[in-house]
């Protein structure tokens, strides 16, 4: 679907950023949404949608077990 999405559970990467997170929530809004860049009268549930999947990777990282480690 987003493949600029990449992959940010370990072992494929050891540092994850808050940035990289909330880059890859940009990602997955701006593809389901079909805008790069929302108009003003949209802007306000895009943010709040990049939010909800920011703070919903974030849970979703810190909840993985990852085997081996």
């Amino acid at each position: 679907m987003c493949r600029s999405i990449k992959t940010l559970r370990p072992p494929y990467s050891e540092q994850v950023t808050d940035a990289d997170i909330h880059a890859a929530a940009l990602q997955y809004v701006r593809k389901v949404s079909g805008f790069r860049a929302p108009a003003s009268h949209n802007a306000e549930s895009f943010e709040q949608a990049v939010d909800e999947v920011e703070r919903a990777t974030a849970t979703l990282l810190s909840s993985l077990q990852v085997r081996g480690r």
